[in-house]
């Protein structure tokens, strides 16, 4: 007992969740530590069942086939010269020169193909990287690091953390990095589940793909999937190349030759199309830059208090991604405009973007329907239009993906890249605004983590531009056909019966598939641990309802600007941290940061090492003292 006792006097730091954010939470550890920690050592273990670096998400055991939505030199780990903290920076490889340097041989080694800067490689090559960068920060570390392969499923009011097996640990400080959560069903969910087995149909619903069970869907049958993001590619994926189908590159187009193993999708949404390809393209020196209109300052001179988004936030975002758009197309490609940049920017300066001077200004300065920018019409481009029939909806839509390819591989259209940049540095403002209390409830879960996260992730957060030709050629080959926007489904007797009001006729099938992440609520995640903290207290996500009543469900984990816990009676814990995309105003949660982008998560993570190293110092002197007393 009294050499358990003595290990366990040294300053402790217990990381629940292995994943990227705790990686580059100890990366910022690592590169504080000469300053803020001085020589005393700690004690750092990280629990998750699944090796650190990875986590569950970009683990080595999954398909090859499965790619990232992000090309290779547009992900890193490590600081560079642009991110803005107090700490120092430490620079090293992002994943292309990680890719053709140290990593080269480990690729090798696994049978993975090497990829070049501008592909979208692997999510192996993911997990390879991040194996990769954990082992070196682990070294960088003045710790003991521990690693657990299992779950914690209890956190005491004394900070020790019980693990699945029974050990305990006792911790001086905690972080949550727990990522996405499983959660139960809705009671939506459950119904359908529930009619589903009684009419003896397949329903999948919300997950992630790659740990769905899609053994049900039959060679030949027809599948309704509801869902026309990620997951859905992830699931055409599985269900069509993995079943042992090929891609043909011959030829003026790509060309799938099936196996005969693939179910027919029917592939729906609200919006009723795919999220837009990912740029192919880049444009030097473009970057994310300080927000114009959607400051914090510009947020304090609206007053104390709660804000309204959809007439205070909203425009200063429409008006925000305006400019981005004009101030690139103008600078840029001025041989499209027919006023100055000036001229044009005095107008945006002293309007909004749906007011008549200002689409005044935009008919006569921008000639090309093309060249402008409604955000309206980017986020719903099927809205109010009707087809007579299906073969003429799904050659429209067909289209309109292939237009898609080919706006998103054209640098002609760099304004694209410059509203992506827009949404990255919006985020950030939003997340602030959150953090501070400055959005209701209603707002927060209805206005910013879904409609606004929605047009974020349509925007910047689709497929790569292979994926869509697949897509294509996957139609062309009768294996995936076009369900229509504001899909709903319902069963009639002994099937699914799939409906769009924007196409007549309906689709008859025999399984549904709901192709999407499920909405983040913690009141509903099954983790035990969170369900313990969340029972007594220690963590808070207040059940939200909307102004007439309306449940909006459980929403995020609250955290004070410091990432600590907020309690549910208000209190700050100061021992417990929260970081990650089950928490209220995290940053950097929607994807990994790109090279000399100078990434929030990183300016967040540097921020709350500082925090722990300082709360943590302390501890360091006595508990050497007392090693060498015992000694």
């Amino acid at each position: 007992m009294s050499q358990v006792s003595t290990i366990h006097r040294r300053p402790t730091v217990v990381f629940v969740g292995g994943g990227p954010r705790t990686v580059g939470l100890l990366e910022r550890i690592a590169a504080n530590a000469d300053e803020l920690l001085g020589d005393g050592p700690i004690d750092v273990h990280v629990v998750d069942p699944f090796p650190a670096g990875g986590g569950r998400i970009w683990r080595r055991e999954q398909s090859r086939l499965l790619w990232m939505n992000s090309m290779t030199s547009d992900v890193t780990i490590f600081t560079d010269e642009s991110v803005q903290c107090e700490g120092p920076i430490r620079p090293g490889p992002d994943l292309a020169t990680w890719v053709a340097g140290a990593g080269a041989t480990i690729l090798e080694r696994a049978g993975i193909q090497q990829p070049g800067p501008m592909d979208f490689p692997p999510r192996l090559v993911q997990a390879e990287y991040l194996s990769w960068v954990w082992d070196r920060v682990v070294q960088d570390l003045p710790a003991t690091v521990t690693t657990h392969l299992e779950r914690a499923v209890e956190l005491t009011p004394d900070q020790r953390v019980i693990l699945a097996s029974g050990v305990e640990i006792q911790a001086d400080l905690v972080i949550l990095a727990l990522g996405y959560l499983d959660r139960l069903p809705t009671a939506s969910e459950t119904a359908w589940a529930g009619q589903a087995a009684a009419a003896g149909l397949t329903y999948i619903p919300p997950g992630y793909t790659a740990d769905v069970d899609l053994g049900d869907l039959q060679p030949g049958e027809h599948v309704i999937v509801r869902g026309f993001g990620q997951a859905f590619i992830d699931l055409m994926v599985l269900l069509t190349e993995a079943r042992g189908g090929w891609y043909d590159d011959h030829g003026a187009q790509l060309t799938y030759h099936p196996s005969g193993a693939e179910p027919i999708l029917y592939v729906g949404s609200r919006r009723g199309v795919p999220y837009h390809a990912k740029l192919g393209y880049t444009v030097a020196g473009t970057k994310p830059v300080p927000t114009r209109y959607l400051t914090k300052v510009a947020l304090d001179s609206l007053g104390d208090g709660v804000l309204d988004f959809d007439t205070q936030l909203q425009p200063l975002i429409d008006k925000e991604l305006a400019f981005a758009h004009y101030q690139q197309l103008f600078t840029a490609h001025s041989d499209r405009t027919r006023w100055s940049w000036s001229r044009f920017l005095e107008v945006l300066d002293r309007s909004l973007p749906d007011a008549p001077e200002f689409v005044a200004a935009v008919e006569a300065a921008v000639p090309e329907v093309l060249d402008r920018f409604v955000r309206s019409a980017v986020d719903r481009p099927l809205q109010g239009q009707v087809f007579e029939d299906w073969f003429t909806f799904e050659q429209h839509l067909a289209e309109l993906i292939e237009d898609d390819l080919r706006r998103r591989a054209d640098p002609e259209h760099s304004a694209d890249l410059a509203v992506f940049n827009a949404l990255l540095s919006i985020y950030s403002v939003l997340s602030v605004a959150i953090t501070e209390g400055r959005l209701s409830d209603e707002d927060r879960v209805r206005q910013v983590e879904t409609e606004f996260h929605g047009f974020f992730s349509f925007v910047a957060s689709g497929p790569p531009p292979r994926r869509l030709e697949e897509l294509l050629a996957l139609h062309r080959a009768g294996i995936v056909r076009f369900a229509g926007p504001d899909l709903e489904v319902a069963i009639d007797n002994d099937r699914f019966v799939g409906r769009s009001p924007a196409v007549g006729g309906s689709i008859r099938a025999r399984a549904f598939v709901e192709a999407r992440l499920p909405r983040p609520d913690v009141l509903a995640a099954t983790d035990p641990l969170l369900r313990g903290l969340l029972a007594d207290g220690t963590l808070a996500a207040d059940e939200l309802f909307a102004a007439d009543g309306t449940s909006l469900g459980g929403g995020l984990l609250k955290a004070d600007v410091l990432c600590r816990a907020v309690r549910a009676d208000g209190s700050v814990h100061p021992g417990l941290f929260l970081l990650g995309p089950s928490v209220s105003g995290s940053a950097g949660s929607s994807g990994f940061s790109r090279p000399h982008f100078n990434g929030p998560g990183f300016r967040q993570n540097d921020a709350v090492a500082r925090n722990l190293l300082t709360l943590l110092a302390p501890l360091a002197p006595a508990v050497r003292k007392e090693e060498r007393h015992a000694s």
